[in-house]
């Protein structure tokens, strides 16, 4: 990748041409370009149009026979977990793998967490992502952990209940003051019950009432498991057993669907990424899409404990705003023996390669636009278009120009160009 002299690491480029650039909203641009200006996107077309607002060679980037895309919008990771990967084969059931990570937790300190972290975060960043929504369960690590990477962070800090001697409105308390005394100029957080199952429905509806009056955004595992479901619809299963032996208060089981006491709880709304959402009821759907709630899906940890297929399709023709996430490396396969990594392009093809009924045009959204609209950065992030943070990634493409999204959606490797906020963080070549 050339370009002319003085432009080193850290500088700023003015304009990008590439042999196509893939706005993300509208269509693919032959022989593009992309104009930076503050960190900003100023324009996106055609190389002709743009050339000219380079100003001078040095300002000036040629990417060459390369895509430009916007940078990858990861919905759903668990930073905190990346030194676990491949851990564990698949189980026989969600709640057998439930008693595995809480042992793994406990023998966890604070560097373990640290190392993890950062670790996943150098793999989002070399895999093209830019943006996550990432679920913190050490909130020690921040904001410290913010300033370490370059990516945009959306920390929601994970709230439980279950083992507690703490009281709901402690609970909450606690994870209030920390997002309060955090400030960061591209990181932000936000709140995470983690599930139904998990908390109870008092901590559910204060969390509801917080993040309504404090406009704070929220993401949540619901209807994850068919064990998730049998105990809240019938009041049985394993994990209901297991949950009861525990000493949880199963009052709120039987009769409903985890996606409906999430409902009750006043939980479902345009603030929720809905997370999994795998295992539904008749009418769940259509709550979720009149809700104007986000659902995550995370295809290589679905397809890890084997759970019933996610509906993407009905979902989708329901209005519900589709997004893609990765879930942590210790609920994801190892391969040809390998321990898995952070990569939103594996996500991408093994949706691909389970749902032949998506187009790459739709995948590829799920993993751009769909990510920055749940994150409330429609028009910011996830697209190259005027306005937006200059958060880009250059991928290597020599094909037509109408291959574009399939191409993505099909790549596999390092990508060989990433930019946030106007700076390259992985230099090209």
């Amino acid at each position: 990748m050339g370009c002319g002299k003085g432009l080193d690491k850290g500088a700023r480029c003015s304009v990008i041409r590439a042999r196509v650039v893939y706005p993300g909203i509208g269509r693919p641009i032959d022989n593009g370009a992309v104009a930076v200006s503050g960190g900003a996107i100023s324009a996106a077309g055609k190389w002709r149009d743009l050339k000219a607002l380079g100003g001078g060679p040095e300002t000036v980037l040629d990417a060459g026979e390369r895509a430009l895309l916007p940078g990858l919008i990861n919905a759903h990771c668990h930073l905190d977990y990346t030194g676990m990967a491949g851990l564990w084969p698949p189980p026989k059931g969600f709640t057998d793998w439930i008693p595995l990570m809480l042992a793994a937790k406990a023998e966890y300190g604070y560097a373990d967490y640290a190392r993890s972290w950062l670790a996943g975060a150098r793999m989002l960043g070399e895999t093209g992502t830019t943006t996550v929504a990432d679920i913190e369960s050490v909130p020690e690590l921040l904001p410290e952990a913010w300033d370490s990477t370059p990516l945009r962070v959306f920390s929601f800090l994970e709230m439980t209940g279950v083992r507690s001697k703490k009281s709901a409105a402690g609970i909450l308390g606690e994870a209030l003051e920390k997002i309060k005394s955090l400030s960061h100029p591209q990181c932000g957080a936000g709140l995470s019950p983690h599930a139904p199952y998990s908390t109870f429905p008092g901590l559910l509806r204060l969390c509801a009432a917080a993040a309504a009056g404090q406009n704070l955004r929220v993401s949540m595992h619901v209807a994850e498991s068919l064990d998730e479901f049998e105990m809240f619809a019938r009041a049985r299963g394993p994990m209901f057993n297991w949950l009861e032996r525990n000493g949880r208060d199963m009052g709120d089981c039987g009769g409903a669907s985890p996606v409906a006491r999430v409902g009750h709880a006043g939980l479902l709304g345009e603030n929720l990424l809905a997370v999994h959402v795998n295992a539904l009821a008749p009418g769940d759907v259509e709550l979720l899409a009149q809700k104007g709630v986000h659902v995550v899906h995370c295809p290589r940890s679905h397809d890890y404990f084997g759970h019933p297929p996610f509906q993407r399709a009905a979902l989708a023709a329901a209005g519900v705003n589709l997004c893609l996430g990765t879930d942590s490396l210790a609920t994801i396969r190892k391969h040809d023996g390998r321990n898995p990594e952070l990569d939103m392009f594996a996500e991408m093809r093994a949706l691909a390669s389970k749902d032949a009924a998506a187009s790459p045009q739709d995948i590829l959204q799920m993993a751009t636009v769909n990510g920055a609209r749940a994150l409330g950065l429609a028009g910011k992030a996830g697209a190259l278009v005027e306005g937006a943070f200059a958060d880009l990634i250059a991928m290597p493409f020599s094909g037509k120009v109408s291959g574009i999204a399939e191409a993505a959606v099909h790549f596999s490797g390092r990508v060989e160009g990433v930019m946030i906020g106007g700076q390259w963080i992985l230099q090209p070549e």
